[in-house]
C-alpha cells in the first residue's frame, strides 16, 4: 500500500505485536469460547506523507483477519479475536532515511546466519510442516494447528517431544483421544522412516502431560486448535528464527524480523540475508562442513556497507582456508552489492521470517 500511495515503502516497524490469550472451556464433544483473544498491534508506522494518507490500523487488522482465516481452520477472526491498534506515527528523523538516495540502516544491529541445517533441524521443520499440511488434517482433523516440536539428539539417538493441541469437537470420549494419539504417533513414525534419516533410534512422545486417570483434565483439548484461546499469550520474536527453528546450540540473532520494514531495518534485512549468504557459500564452495555469516550495521550508514561482514568456517579434512578464502569473500561481496534487489524481494514476501 505504501508503494501504491507514496510510490515507495515508508518507515514502519510493527514488530511489537502481542496476542493476549482468551478464555475457553474445552470439553469432550466440543466446548465453548468464553472470552476472545486480543491482538495488540504496537510500535511505529507512517500514516501520512506529503499530504497523502494511509489507513495503517485498518490494513493491519484486515491483514491479521486474513491470516487467521488462512492458517487456523476453526478461528473466526470476527468472533474469536478483538483487535487493538496501538501503532503510532513514525519518527520524522527515521522517515528521512527513506528520502535519501542511498538507504541507510535505521538501527545499529548485528545478525548471524548459518548453513547447512543439521539432520535434526531439518526433521523438526519437516515434521511440523507435515502435521500442519492439508493432507494430514484431512486424515486427522482433531490435530490442531498449534504444534511445537522439540528434538534432542544424543549421538545417533533422537527424541522428539511434540505438543499438539487436539480439537475437542472431534473427540467423542477419552478412549478416542488416546487411540487417535497413538495413530498420530504411528503416522509420524511412518513419515520419519520415509525420510531415510540416519538415526539408530527415534523416540516420539506426544503431549507428555496427558494422564488417562484424570479424565478431561488429563488431555490436551482445545476448542479452536490453539492454546492461545485460553492459555498461552504470544509475542513477535518469541518464536522461530527466520530459518524456521530455535537451535540452542547455534549462534542466533535476537532481533524479531517479522513486522520490521524490509528497506532499511537491518534487524530484518541482515537477519535473513546472513542465512542466505551462508547457504550460498556452503552450496557453491567445495570443502566447507559448516559456515556462519556475521553482519553488523551502524545506524545511518549504507546497508550495503556493513561495519562487519565476517565468515566463520568449519572445513572438511584436508581443505586449506587459503585456497577458498577469496571465493568466500567474492560471494559475500556479490550479495552485498545486490542487497537492494534482495530487499525488494524481501518486501514482496519471497523469504520467510519465522
Amino acid at each position: 500500500e505504501y508503494k501504491n500511495v507514496f510510490g515507495k515503502i515508508a518507515h514502519h516497524n510493527i514488530d511489537k505485536a502481542l496476542l493476549v490469550a482468551g478464555k475457553s472451556s474445552p470439553k469432550i464433544g466440543g466446548g465453548t469460547i468464553d472470552e476472545p483473544m486480543r491482538l495488540v498491534f504496537g510500535d511505529r508506522a507512517v500514516y501520512e506523507y506529503k499530504d497523502k494518507k494511509i489507513p495503517v490500523g485498518e490494513i493491519a487488522i484486515e491483514t491479521a483477519k486474513s491470516w487467521f482465516r488462512e492458517k487456523l481452520r476453526f478461528v473466526d477472526p470476527l468472533k474469536h479475536v478483538i483487535y487493538q491498534n496501538e501503532i503510532k506515527p513514525g519518527s520524522p528523523e527515521l522517515m528521512d532515511i527513506f528520502d535519501r538516495e542511498v538507504i541507510g540502516a535505521n538501527d545499529t544491529s548485528a545478525s548471524v546466519g548459518y548453513a547447512p541445517l543439521t539432520e535434526t533441524e531439518k526433521i523438526v521443520i519437516n515434521i511440523e510442516k507435515h502435521l500442519n499440511s492439508k493432507k494430514f488434517k484431512e486424515k486427522f482433523p482433531e490435530c490442531g494447528e498449534d504444534i511445537k516440536v522439540m528434538a534432542y539428539r544424543q549421538k545417533r539417538n533422537l527424541t522428539l517431544t511434540i505438543a499438539m493441541a487436539f480439537v475437542d469437537r472431534f473427540i467423542d470420549n477419552e478412549k478416542k483421544y488416546f487411540t487417535r494419539k497413538k495413530e498420530i504417533r504411528l503416522a509420524i513414525s511412518d513419515f520419519i522412516s520415509k525420510n531415510n534419516l540416519n538415526f539408530d533410534k527415534v523416540n516420539i512422545d506426544i503431549n507428555t502431560l496427558d494422564d488417562p486417570k484424570r479424565g478431561e483434565e488429563g488431555m490436551y483439548l482445545t476448542v479452536l486448535g490453539t492454546s492461545a484461546e485460553g492459555a498461552d499469550c504470544g509475542q513477535v520474536g518469541r518464536g522461530n528464527r527466520v530459518n524456521g527453528v530455535i537451535a540452542l546450540n547455534r549462534p542466533m540473532s535476537t532481533e524479531a524480523a517479522a513486522g520490521k520494514n524490509p528497506i532499511s531495518h537491518v534487524g530484518k534485512i541482515y537477519n535473513v540475508l546472513s542465512h542466505e549468504i551462508a547457504d550460498k557459500v556452503y552450496k557453491e564452495i567445495p570443502g566447507i562442513h559448516e559456515v556462519y555469516i556475521w553482519l553488523c550495521s551502524q545506524i545511518g550508514k549504507p546497508i550495503d556497507k556493513p561495519l562487519i561482514a565476517s565468515a566463520q568456517l568449519v572445513l572438511k579434512p584436508g581443505v586449506d582456508i587459503k585456497n577458498i578464502k577469496r571465493n568466500i569473500e567474492s560471494v559475500i561481496e556479490e550479495e552485498l552489492k545486490n542487497i537492494y534487489k534482495f530487499t525488494d524481494e524481501l518486501s514482496q514476501g519471497k523469504y520467510p521470517v519465522w
